[in-house]
């Protein structure tokens, strides 16, 4: 019974965090803008909501507008996610 007690409580705990969907961020350098395309190239470190080690990658801006300011060398902390199917930023500010 204290077992059931205990998972109830954690699952009680992270499940608000994973109702709206926050996800940690993650610190990257952006080596490449492409605002023709609405993209950014983007080195980072592990994006544990994806599964995925850190590298370089390109990724889809959910918003034009959040490329505006960046550059070749800019430090970011971003959210990505899969969006319809593409790597996607969701939230990226620069450090």
């Amino acid at each position: 019974m204290k077992l059931i007690s205990l998972l109830t409580a954690v699952v009680l705990s992270v499940s608000p965090v994973l109702a709206e969907g926050e996800h940690p961020m993650t610190d990257g350098t952006v080596t490449k803008v492409d605002a023709k395309w609405n993209k950014v190239t983007i080195d980072h470190g592990p994006l544990e909501n994806l599964d995925m080690p850190a590298m370089k990658m390109v990724f889809v801006a959910a918003d034009p507008a959040m490329l505006e300011g960046l550059s070749e060398g800019t430090k970011v902390r971003f959210v990505a996610d899969r969006m319809n199917g593409k790597l996607t930023v969701t939230e990226i500010e620069v450090q």
